[in-house]
């Protein structure tokens, strides 16, 4: 029998199941219209990341690229850069060669020149004009050999080839030497000089030859830029642990803009044609490195144009217990000319040899000359002299062969040789040195210098290199 309620229950249960499984595939349905818009979402996403990392691969390989041509194109301008910083370091080595060269050209004919106008002075003959032309004559001549020397100090002190003899030095005799390296242009042009020493001592730690030339490029620099008549006034002092050198002119002046220039190389304020004094703007660039060799310092002052300059150098003083009074030196020419000498002079230049040789006749020394090496060892062997000046440079047997062939004769271990040459490096004095050489002698010498030489330099006393 049919149970009405048993009937009720299982059909609400079956209703139920229905209901259950019409929800349940209701879900199903959204489930997968979730998961194929899910797939759909994840396909789109996938494309925009690959689509990105395409972008983002074209643009790194556009870097790399890039970065390759900026490598390649770095790397040829530091191929550039070297082969342009040996080409400079070529073209300052041949500039250096050149001006070594060029000094060397032009002090070989200064050399005669320079014997003339000694042997003009040495001359009998009394007159006004012959007197003036010779006196025109040294002026100039020293004019050309300190643009030569300071063309060579420029190269040297720019390849840091200068070397100072240090020793204590007394300002006074800087100062006395310097101003007369200076008088001939100072009587040129007719000036005034008043020079203002303290009544000590006053000394410093310095090279005598390095320090006088300081002083005297000052003081040739306001000679040549004070209107003729003018006055210059050398003064020293002490200040604090300094000594301070002062030159001061009534020249030009310097103009304000100028001021802190006028140590530089090259450096020159504007000239006009009434004032063109000549001058290559070495002179104080030359200054100011030999006074910082010296641990001191150098200034420039001028009220401006017209009202003169001044110029002011402080160097370290020198503590008195380290001061030594130099020894008085003997009179080289009387000593020259106290017995005759046999002296051999070797020159390919003809007129430089014939005209020092008359300068030794004139002094009472006998005398023989030659043109090559190998005449200047015959002539030594025939004369067994007391001195040889040998050029350096001559044909078929050049000075040190010359100097070596002589020192390996026993009568020429004793024989005083001199080095006359136009060369004045360091690697020269040290090959005329490891010659042989007693001396080097940079043309033209003064015969000062030379007498000095004759009055001195005995065996076996040695004298190092001289300019």
């Amino acid at each position: 029998p049919v149970i009405p309620a048993i009937l009720r229950s299982k059909v609400a249960v079956l209703v139920e199941l229905h209901l259950k499984r019409r929800e349940l595939q209701a879900l199903n349905v959204s489930l997968a219209q979730a998961n194929t818009e899910l797939a759909q979402a994840n396909s789109t996403l996938q494309a925009e990341k690959a689509r990105e990392l395409e972008r983002l691969n074209s643009t790194l390989e556009r870097a790399n690229t890039e970065l390759a041509l900026a490598n390649r194109t770095l790397q040829a301008e530091v191929v550039v850069r070297e082969r342009l910083d040996k080409a400079l370091r070529d073209d300052d080595r041949r500039k250096d060669e050149f001006l070594a060269m060029l000094a060397h050209e032009l002090r070989n004919p200064l050399a005669p020149i320079q014997n003339a106008v000694e042997l003009m002075k040495l001359s009998d003959v009394k007159d006004s004009q012959v007197t003036w032309c010779g006196e025109v004559i040294e002026r100039q001549l020293r004019h050309l050999t300190r643009l030569v020397e300071d063309l060579l100090d420029v190269s040297r002190i720019t390849q840091g080839k200068i070397n100072l003899q240090l020793e204590p030095v007394d300002i006074a005799a800087v100062v006395s030497r310097a101003i007369e390296a200076c008088r001939p242009l100072i009587d040129a042009r007719r000036h005034e000089v008043t020079v203002e020493l303290p009544p000590q001592s006053l000394s410093v730690m310095g090279d005598p030859t390095r320090l006088a030339q300081v002083v005297g490029n000052l003081v040739n620099n306001s000679a040549k830029y004070t209107e003729e008549s003018g006055h210059i006034r050398v003064a020293a002092e002490t200040d604090g642990g300094h000594a301070v050198i002062r030159v001061r002119d009534t020249g030009v002046g310097i103009q304000a803009d100028m001021i802190p220039h006028v140590f530089e190389l090259f450096t020159q304020a504007q000239r006009t044609l009434d004032r063109s004094q000549g001058g290559l703007g070495i002179g104080l660039a030359l200054v100011r490195r030999l006074v910082e060799m010296h641990g001191g310092t150098v200034t420039a002052h001028s009220d401006g144009i017209g009202k003169g300059s001044e110029f002011v150098v402080r160097l370290p003083v020198l503590a008195p217990s380290h001061v030594h009074p130099a020894p008085t030196p003997p009179d080289s020419r009387a000593a020259a000319s106290a017995a005759p000498l046999r002296i051999v002079v070797a020159d390919d230049n003809v007129d430089a040899a014939a005209s020092l040789a008359m300068l030794f006749r004139r002094a009472g020394s006998f005398v023989e000359t030659a043109a090559d090496g190998i005449e200047a060892v015959a002539a030594a062997e025939r004369v067994r002299p007391d001195f040889v000046f040998l050029d350096v440079g001559m044909p078929l047997l050049d000075g040190y062969g010359a100097a070596r062939r002589i020192r390996a004769e026993p009568w020429g271990r004793n024989v005083v040789l001199v080095a006359l040459t136009g060369w004045g490096q360091d690697a020269t004095r040290d090959r005329t040195k490891a010659a042989g050489f007693d001396a080097h002698l940079v043309k033209p010498v003064n015969f000062d210098v030379v007498t000095e030489i004759l009055a001195g330099l005995r065996r076996p006393v040695k004298l190092s290199s001289v300019d």
